[in-house]
């Protein structure tokens, strides 16, 4: 017998049982939904969880600093020793960096101290002041909200958290004072956390740092600076998050200014700033796959290097547990639904004791009566199957509903990936075929005398 004859009479005996089909490809559907649904939400919920991630912690950047392999008996480098040279972070090797395949941008940073920010009116708020080049932001994956990085010196571009939270101190420092006489006033903890979320209109207006000085109660204050630009707020975040995240990014031109009218050297600690070289470079790569191996070349550099890529496998870890228990749910499903069709075609057997006993009087022999019995089970784990990726879709498409109605979200969170499809129809067909072994054994050792004397 040819495929077309087993095709053929597998489609005619389950056009002829159309109970019986329907309630096994239900069964057979049912498991292939499980399975697909329970994999594609470990998929979006890993997705998910890495894109938020990414937006922390940064996985597609690498944090590169000069080569340090530890310091001498007293614990400190030499920084004139030969090693500490061949480790130094130069331009030539960011040159060399920025050249390297996979790599989007290399931007050097030193962030000089967290310090107040002040306006002209006294309000102020506590920020990170990072030195940079101010040109190269954007190709961070950064855009401007409002205005532009400038060359002219004592400008200034604020992220967009550094624009909360500007308030007179006075009055900050008023609220703190009545929450310790009361610390379980609500409303007073409102009000404070309202204060800290308060935007305020930055651009174009003049700011000063401040600092403490080495003599007690003596505090430093830097000149005043322009703010030319306002970044926008990065994807995937809100302005709660924002508010725990303040920076102002000054140039290096302006950085020597800011060290020298706040003594940070003596002040902070923070190490001078040497025309040619740098403390940090923030490389960002084009794709997450390949931090890896840029890393490995900037290594070769004798640099030192840092990635979060740890955080990220430990993410995978996690959820490939949770697509294992998805995946042995939906195959329990299945296991149920293959019982339904063991009873079925088994039954089935039965009430065709005739059928096949003629089949073999007129010389069909065993091997084609269990193919005959095997492709009609296959052929309706397949039909299950293919029902079983509809109901997914529906199912997957009714849970982005329900999410978009209750976040008020356009973005779609659920999402069914391509190489499932193909895994939940083949255990579904896998399926079909184990459930139609038994009763096609059965079904090839029918006699056929007395299968025929019988009915």
């Amino acid at each position: 017998m040819r495929i077309r004859d087993y095709m053929s009479l597998a489609f005619d005996q389950l056009r002829r049982r159309k109970v019986v089909t329907a309630l096994c490809a239900a069964g057979i559907s049912i498991g292939c939904a499980a399975i697909i649904v329970a994999m594609s939400l470990g998929d979006s919920a890993q997705s998910y969880a890495e894109k938020e991630m990414n937006s922390f912690l940064r996985i597609d950047e690498i944090t590169v600093t000069p080569f340090s392999a530890g310091g001498n008996r007293s614990g400190e480098s030499n920084p004139n020793s030969e090693e500490a040279i061949r480790g130094q972070l130069t331009d030539q090797k960011l040159e060399v960096i920025r050249k390297l395949p996979h790599v989007k941008s290399a931007l050097p940073m030193q962030s000089l101290s967290y310090m107040p920010m002040f306006m002209s009116d006294d309000r102020n708020n506590h920020v990170e002041v990072i030195a940079t080049d101010l040109n190269e932001l954007m190709s961070m994956g950064n855009t401007f909200r409002q205005g532009s990085p400038s060359d002219i010196p004592d400008t200034i571009v604020l992220n967009h958290g550094a624009t909360f939270g500007l308030i007179d101190q006075q009055a900050l420092n008023d609220l703190y004072t009545k929450l310790e006489r009361d610390p379980f006033n609500e409303e007073l903890n409102k009000q404070i956390n309202q204060i800290q979320k308060l935007p305020a209109s930055l651009y174009q207006k003049q700011v000063r740092f401040k600092y403490q000085g080495m003599e007690p109660n003596k505090e430093l204050s830097s000149s005043y600076m322009r703010v030319t630009g306002i970044l926008a707020k990065p994807a995937n975040s809100t302005d709660s998050m924002a508010v725990y995240d303040k920076k102002a990014y000054v140039s290096f031109e302006t950085a020597e200014l800011l060290m020298d009218q706040l003594k940070l050297s003596e002040t902070s600690g923070v190490a001078p700033l040497k025309k040619g070289q740098y403390n940090a470079v923030v490389v960002k790569v084009d794709q997450q796959d390949h931090v890896a191996k840029v890393e490995e070349q900037i290594k070769k550099l004798v640099l030192n290097t840092q990635t979060n890529l740890n955080q990220k496998d430990r993410l995978t870890e996690q959820f490939a547990i949770i697509r294992t228990i998805a995946l042995g749910a939906g195959l329990f499903v299945l296991l149920i639904a293959s019982i339904s069709i063991v009873v079925a075609m088994t039954m089935s057997t039965y009430q065709r004791r005739r059928q096949i006993g003629i089949m073999k009087v007129l010389g069909a022999n065993l091997g084609q009566i269990r193919n005959m019995f095997i492709i009609e089970a296959a052929l309706l784990g397949f039909i299950g199957g293919l029902i079983g990726v509809l109901m997914s879709y529906w199912i997957v498409w009714g849970i982005n509903g329900a999410v978009i109605t209750a976040t008020s979200s356009q973005e779609t969170i659920i999402f069914i990936p391509f190489y499932i499809i193909p895994l939940g129809i083949f255990f579904a067909i896998l399926t079909g075929v184990l459930s139609g072994i038994y009763p096609a054994l059965s079904a090839s050792k029918t006699d056929a005398l007395t299968a025929i004397k019988r009915d």
